[in-house]
This record gives C-alpha cells, sequence and structure tokens, in this order.
C-alpha cells in the first residue's frame, strides 16, 4: 500500500504540486481551526519526460462563469456524448469529432476504356485513405445515382433525374437524412447514427463493399444516336454532393472529388447542347454574347461554390477529355473552395493518374499533405491596412481596425475562408500604409503584421498557425536608397501579375495590359528620377523582363485552359508562378555542365540538348546534329558512352521534375524537325537571322492565347530565303523538315559534365 509520504512524491513528480494538506477539511470552520491554510506550491513548468501534448485545442466548459477545461476528473457518458464539468456540474456536449471525408463524384457517360482506368485509379485511391476516413459515391450520366454502402449482398441507390435542381432541404427529406427526434432517440443509440451515415461510412467497414461497387461500374445504359453527345447531368450531380455534405457534415472538412469525361449536356449548369454539330463556345462566342449557356451556368455554380465555401468543403475538378468540359463555367467551384482543377486528355494517361495519387501524399509523420476549413486573419499596426487577398479564398465580411477602405481582389474583410490548404498553397495579400504623412513615425519603428491560420488537420485536429513579421520603417523624403536597397523584384512581379490576371476577369484584355504598362512605366520612371546611381541596377533590371513577360503569357486559347492556368497561377508559391511567366531553358553539351540560358533563338545549336520548363509542360529539345546521332544509334554502341550519358542527363532532370511537381507537368520529348518542335519554339524570342539560326534553319514564334485576353495567332517566321518558307510550310503541315546533311560525331574521348561537381571520362 502507498503511504503517504510516496503519495506526497509521486504527485510532486507528475503534477509539479505540493499542497500544504493533502486531506481537506469539509468545512470553513473547520479549515479555520487547522491553522495552517490549505495552500500549494506550483512549478507551471514542471520538467516531465513523458508529458503527452494533447494536439487539439482545449475543450471549455459551456458556462460563461465557468469555462473549466476537460480533465480526467470529469464524468464523462460516451452513450450520450456528454461530460458534466467537475467544478460547476454544468452538463456539456461532447467536442466535435472531425473525420476526414471523402466524395467521388463520378461520369459514367465516357468510353469503356477510360471509364475501366478511372475506376482502377479510385480503388487505389481507397488504400491510401486512413481507415477512418468516410467515403461516400455519387455517379451520374443522364441520371443521377447517390449509393448507399454498407448494404451486405446488394447494391442499393437513390436514382434523381438530371434535369431538376434540388436544395439542400428537399435534399435532407429524399434521401432521410433528418437527424431523429428526442421521442425517436428513446431506442438504441446507434440506429440514428448509422441510419444518418447511410451514404457516408468509414473505410475499414465498406472498403472490400466499395471496391466491388466499383469495379461493377458501367457506363450509362442510355443510348446516344449518332450525331448527339451523351446527356451528362453534372450541374445535378454536383449540386447532390454539396447538398449531401451540407446536411450531414456542416463546418467540418470535406472534400468533394469531381471526375467528368465531358461537358454537361443536359440540366442545370449545362454548357453545351446534345448535338454534335454544335460545339461548346469559344471566345470569339464570349466576345460576341453568342454563349446562351454560359452565364446560366456560371451562376449555378457559383451558388454550389458559395454553399460548400460557407461549410468548409472543397470540390476538386478532374477534367480529362480532348473536348472543352465547362472549366470556365465551373472555376469558382474550384477557386472559392480551394480545391485542385485537373485537366489532362484522358483518365488512362500517366498525367491523370500521377496527378491524382499525389493528391494523397503523406508526409513525415504519415499525415495527408492537405488541411481543411481554414481561415486566415490578418492584424496589422496601426500605420497600416489590409486592402485584401488574391488567391483560393473567400471573405468572411469580418470587419476590424485594420480592414482598407482601398478593396483589392478580395477585399473589405480581415478574415478569409481557405476551405483547402496543402503546402504550397499561397495567397496574395496587399496592403495600404494609412499613417499621415503630418504623422512621423519614431526613429526606429517597425510596422507589424500578424498571420494567424486556423484550420484542421488531417489528423482531424483543429490546429492554430501564427505568423508574425515585423519591417522597418523609413521617410521617403530622406531614406529613399533603403527603401529602392529593399525592393523584391520577383515578388513584385507575381504580386503584380496577380493583379493583372484578377482584373482580367471582369475588365477588357487591352484595358489590363495598358494598366499593367502604365504601372511599370511609374515604378521605373519614379525609381531612375529619385534613387541615386549606388543602388545595384541588377535590383530592379529583372521586373521589365518578367512583366513583359506577363504581357505575352502563353497560355492557349481555349477558355476552359485559360482558366486552367489561371487557377494555378494564383495559387502556387513564388518559385512556381515565375516559371510559368517566364520558363527555365536549361543547356546539355559536351563543352560543360548544364547551364541556364536565355529564351533566345540563340540559345539552340546543332550539338545541343536543352531542357525547358514551363511548369505545365517538360520539353527536351535535340538539335539537329544530336538527333541525326540519336537516330544513328550512337548512343548504343560502347564506344561512344560519352554519347548515351550525355542524352540520358536532361532525362534525369526531367524525371525529377516530374516526380515532385503538382499536377504533374505534360513530357514532351522533342527534337530538330520533329512534329512537336512548335511547342517549343514558340516560347524562344527571335533576334534576326544569325549563324545558330543559320544551322537550325529556321526559327518560328507562335504567340498564343496570353493569360490575360484572347488575340488571334500570327506565325513569325525568320527565314533566309524562300526555300525556307517552304521548308517552314513543310513543317506546319506535315510534320517535319527535309532531311540536313549530318555532321560528324565528335571524338568518343570526352569529358561528359553530368552536373555540378560531376565530370565523367570516357576513354574507350
Amino acid at each position: 500500500m502507498t503511504t503517504f509520504p510516496e503519495y506526497i512524491a509521486q504527485n510532486e513528480e507528475r503534477d509539479g504540486v505540493r499542497f500544504s494538506w493533502n486531506v481537506w477539511p469539509s468545512s470553513r470552520l473547520e479549515a479555520t481551526r487547522m491553522v495552517v491554510p490549505v495552500a500549494a506550491l506550483f512549478t507551471p513548468l514542471k520538467e516531465r519526460t513523458d508529458l503527452p501534448p494533447i494536439q487539439y485545442e482545449p475543450v471549455l466548459c459551456s458556462r460563461a462563469t465557468c469555462r473549466a477545461v476537460l480533465n480526467p476528473l470529469c464524468q464523462v457518458d460516451y452513450r450520450a456524448k456528454l461530460w458534466a464539468c467537475n467544478f460547476c456540474y454544468q452538463r456539456n456536449q461532447r467536442g466535435p469529432q472531425m473525420p476526414l471525408v471523402f466524395l467521388y463524384v463520378v461520369d459514367t457517360c465516357m468510353e469503356d476504356e477510360d471509364l475501366q482506368a478511372l475506376k482502377e485509379s479510385l480503388q487505389m485511391s481507397l488504400s491510401l485513405l486512413p481507415p477512418t476516413a468516410l467515403v461516400g459515391l455519387i455517379t451520374f450520366g443522364r441520371m443521377v445515382q447517390v449509393h448507399e454502402l454498407g448494404c451486405e449482398g446488394i447494391s442499393k441507390s437513390y436514382v434523381f433525374r438530371g434535369t431538376k435542381d434540388l436544395n439542400a432541404k428537399q435534399l435532407q427529406e429524399m434521401l432521410g437524412l433528418t437527424k431523429p427526434s428526442a421521442a425517436q432517440g428513446r431506442g438504441p443509440q446507434a440506429a440514428p447514427q448509422q441510419s444518418f451515415n447511410r451514404f457516408l461510412q468509414p473505410v475499414q467497414k465498406i472498403d472490400m463493399n466499395l471496391t466491388d461497387l466499383l469495379g461493377e461500374l458501367q457506363r450509362d445504359p442510355w443510348p446516344v444516336t449518332q450525331g448527339k453527345r451523351p446527356l451528362r447531368s453534372l450541374g445535378v450531380a454536383m449540386s447532390i454532393a454539396v447538398g449531401l455534405l451540407e446536411c450531414t457534415f456542416p463546418n467540418t472538412g470535406a472534400r468533394i472529388m469531381t471526375f467528368i469525361g465531358g461537358p454537361a449536356t443536359q440540366g442545370p449548369g449545362m454548357v453545351v447542347g446534345d448535338e454534335l454539330k454544335t460545339p461548346i463556345r469559344s471566345w470569339h462566342d464570349i466576345e460576341k454574347d453568342n454563349a446562351k449557356f454560359m452565364k446560366k451556368a456560371t451562376k449555378h455554380y457559383e451558388s454550389l461554390a458559395n454553399r460548400a465555401s460557407s461549410n468548409g468543403h472543397i470540390i476538386d475538378i478532374y477534367a480529362c477529355a480532348l473536348d472543352q468540359t465547362g472549366l470556365l463555367e465551373m472555376k469558382c467551384c474550384t477557386n472559392y473552395t480551394g480545391g485542385y482543377m485537373v485537366m489532362a486528355d484522358s483518365f488512362n494517361t500517366s498525367l491523370f493518374k500521377q496527378t491524382f495519387q499525389r493528391v494523397f501524399t503523406k508526409d513525415v509523420q504519415g499525415s495527408f499533405k492537405m488541411a481543411f476549413a481554414a481561415t486566415l486573419e490578418i492584424k496589422t499596426s496601426r500605420e497600416i491596412k489590409v486592402s485584401g487577398a488574391i488567391g483560393p479564398c473567400v471573405s468572411l465580411n469580418a470587419k476590424g481596425p485594420c480592414v482598407s477602405e482601398n478593396e483589392i481582389g478580395t477585399g473589405g474583410t480581415c478574415q478569409w475562408k481557405v476551405c483547402g490548404l496543402d503546402p504550397s498553397t499561397t495567397l496574395a495579400l496587399y496592403f495600404e500604409v494609412v499613417n499621415q504623412h503630418n504623422a512621423p513615425i519614431p526613429q526606429g519603428g517597425r510596422g507589424a503584421i500578424q498571420f494567424v491560420t486556423q484550420y484542421q488537420h488531417s489528423s482531424g485536429q483543429r490546429r492554430i498557425r501564427v505568423t508574425t513579421t515585423a519591417r522597418n520603417w523609413a521617410d521617403a523624403q530622406t531614406q529613399i536608397q533603403s527603401i529602392a536597397a529593399s525592393f523584391d523584384q520577383e515578388a513584385a512581379a507575381i504580386l503584380m501579375a496577380r493583379l493583372a490576371v484578377y482584373r482580367a476577369e471582369t475588365e477588357e484584355g487591352p484595358d489590363v495590359l495598358r494598366w499593367l504598362d502604365r504601372q511599370l512605366i511609374r515604378l521605373v520612371g519614379e525609381h531612375t528620377c529619385r534613387v541615386s546611381a549606388t543602388i545595384d541596377p541588377n535590383r530592379k533590371q529583372l521586373i521589365p523582363v518578367f512583366v513583359f513577360s506577363v504581357r505575352s503569357l502563353v497560355f492557349n486559347n481555349s477558355p476552359d485552359e485559360s482558366s486552367y492556368y489561371r487557377h494555378h497561377f494564383n495559387r502556387q508559391d513564388l518559385t512556381q508562378a515565375l516559371i510559368m511567366i517566364q520558363p527555365v531553358l536549361y543547356a546539355y553539351s559536351f563543352n560543360g555542365p548544364p547551364e541556364p540560358v536565355l529564351l533566345d533563338s540563340s540559345s539552340i545549336l546543332p550539338d545541343r540538348i536543352l531542357l525547358m520548363d514551363t511548369f505545365f509542360q517538360i520539353l527536351i529539345y535535340h538539335g539537329e546534329t544530336v538527333a541525326q546521332w540519336r537516330k544513328a544509334g550512337y548512343q548504343d554502341m560502347p564506344e561512344y558512352e560519352n554519347f548515351k550519358h550525355l542524352l540520358q542527363a536532361p532525362v534525369d532532370d526531367a524525371q525529377e521534375l516530374l516526380h515532385t511537381r503538382f499536377p504533374m507537368p505534360r513530357y514532351i520529348d522533342t527534337e530538330h524537325g520533329g512534329s512537336q518542335v512548335r511547342l517549343y519554339l514558340h516560347h524562344l524570342r527571335s533576334r534576326g537571322v544569325t549563324s545558330a539560326q543559320r544551322q537550325c534553319d529556321i526559327i518560328n514564334n507562335f504567340p498564343v492565347q496570353t493569360l490575360l485576353f484572347a488575340p488571334v495567332p500570327t506565325p513569325i517566321h525568320t527565314c533566309r530565303h524562300d526555300q525556307q518558307v517552304k521548308s517552314f510550310l513543310l513543317l506546319l503541315f506535315s510534320g517535319s523538315l527535309p532531311a540536313l546533311q549530318s555532321e560528324p560525331l565528335p571524338d568518343p574521348q570526352q569529358h561528359v559534365h553530368l552536373g555540378a561537381g560531376k565530370t565523367l571520362t570516357c576513354n574507350l
């Protein structure tokens, strides 16, 4: 039996507390007679090696005058999900559980090969989910089916017409999602909960059943006549998905993963008719106000996005088709909720399969690299206010003293809802200095900004991350040198580009370009006039290049592609966004290690291999001579192993990018005269006729749809004479140029540089 001295020592070791009395008198009178009062010595930071941290917010008593924290001395009723405070005896509801929720919305109007590949990817994803994650399934074609999971031996689903929208209340009644009343709750407590979650079940419970159900999915059985598109009820399916989560898990992190193989062709949200002879809207149709479905569809998807974002639910869109699928109308679903937008040609491509698998990437602790239902709050010192944010967020309309009257992006608030976050999600936040000129800031003063991010971790815990930063104040009249020296041209380029993209959503393209030009002229002119030549010119020499690149961003000319590129530009971090603005080009040759080169036609040499990273594409271009050596098979000869290593070096670097980037970029391997060389050449600037161009025969620029507006494509050629014009036409229409005279292969004894500090010497 433990003695009192041992008991006291154990408590001190565990809690850091030593009481004067370890059995307390039960009345005030008796306590006063004890002479020595009931008191304690408390060591707040008592060291304890086995102290387990609780990774969630404290659960507080609901009584306003108490607010004590849930502790081991409280009585807990696990059946009724209540706990009684041991200080005021208030009965409190248990804190809400926050499971991971994934709701798959699957299009069945696609070819069998595509559908089979999609089913395999979905089955694979089940093995990546934690056992306690809740999963649901909705399929749609002409009709929409909500599958009831957990039914042993049978497949049960609720079928809805694809032409009629349903609000949350109607869906709640039709699916029997009404919460049980007190009278109905007298029976077993497990029954109502089981009925309430019939459509969203834990993976560990329905893994086998759902795997079999996915394997049994068939192509939509409704016949499609010749010259018609299949009737696809995408708008109703997404509405039901949003309503289902709205009824079952409001204000809890959840993910709606939508897989579509074509555009919506019926019901709310349709973007094109079922007649194949009627193409989906283009930029020309939009400018002429000839896109009759666009406004109504956009309004439908915006309402869904607002409902989802208000409940903290994410909407992902995986669109895999050769034609447009309606991403322009649906972009608000991903942009408002922080969801992923992925575009590919087919569900059977590695681009989709690898990208989808990377959604479930885990960190070193084994948790998904994703967060749910986040809120971002900004607090500032009184001299500065927040104007707004641009990124995957919506306003919470929280007014405060740090909110500026000058709105930029999503402004008028100091709090934003970000339903989906990952380690690369980056918001652009804009501020306004409001300190009056006649109220000088004391010397050495600093302005402070605090970012408070609250989010649901993938483990279900609620976490808070606080980042506080400060910067010095400086008088622009006397300390302009310090201000200029602190300029970050890369960040400035991205912030200006995001603002330009945001303005392009509501303004005419030429107006946005003129605004961008004026901003650049003002920036360069102001600092040229006021800043001394002692400032390093390299601090600003790249900003005109970046802004010029923004003006001519090569973002293809379909509305869906523009929406896709803008979506990723507005959520990626600085490094990735810079690559989108100005691609990275590396050259590989026998003359040295890989080196960055200019995005210029002079970088093309016959004996070079070029690796270009545009973020969305990884392109490897083989010069004319290298391409001929490769066709001749020199890399397979033992005496030319150095050439084999030269060919492999850019491939290895490309594979590293392909394995780490989200979404996975397209991988293109081309050569001089190849059919896909145009995808590479239109990123390069032409400088007139040079010796390099004479060797490479022709350089072409193909300006395509920019990020800001939709110009008419105009080919620009740099040709020596009419024969090269003919060669260009051959390239354009047949995909290849006439064979050129081969050059001799270099001596096999070469020093091949594989990278920084690595050199391979082949002496064969």
